[in-house]
């Protein structure tokens, strides 16, 4: 396994999955296991056609926002009477920030209703891109309503001088 994959995912709180030429979604992960676990489904994030595919692109980013690498990885599920899910999973839960409950409640919920994909490294990184990588903003049915400016006082028109 490349060293800055494995150093850069041990890092990451998110990462940037892209499945079967889908622009990349941001997601939360964990690296455990030499890989990264990702939650998708009910009640948690939407990742399009992860839960079915077999291999995804993966790019990680740093604090500062620059992009440290990219990896093919391959996917896994791991399904609840796997041995990995008693390994992993309630790890996993346990890494969940703003959960809704504790991590044995998170972990019954993901094996009812979620799918637990494994995302791992596979072969060399990826080189780094020589241009920007800039793309227009996604359509979203999301508005915000202008607000009006505020004003700490009434504002009167200036008087004939």
């Amino acid at each position: 396994m490349d060293a800055l994959v494995e150093e850069a995912a041990k890092k990451a709180a998110v990462a940037w999955i892209a499945v079967a030429g889908n622009p990349p979604t941001l997601a939360w992960c964990a690296w455990l296991g030499s890989a990264l676990l990702v939650v998708t489904g009910e009640g948690e994030q939407a990742i399009p056609g992860l839960a079915e595919a077999d291999t995804a692109d993966v790019i990680l980013r740093g604090d500062h926002g620059g992009r440290i690498v990219t990896f093919p990885a391959d996917v896994t599920r791991i399904a609840p009477q796997d041995e990995a899910w008693t390994e992993l999973v309630p790890q996993l839960a346990a890494k969940r920030l703003n959960s809704s409950g504790a991590a044995d409640d998170l972990v019954r919920t993901w094996a009812e209703r979620c799918v637990v994909s494994r995302l791992t490294p596979a072969g060399a990184s990826a080189d780094m891109p020589d241009d920007a990588q800039a793309a227009p903003p996604r359509p979203t049915p999301a508005t915000r309503i202008p607000r009006r400016p505020f004003r700490l006082h009434k504002v009167r028109g200036a008087r004939g001088r």
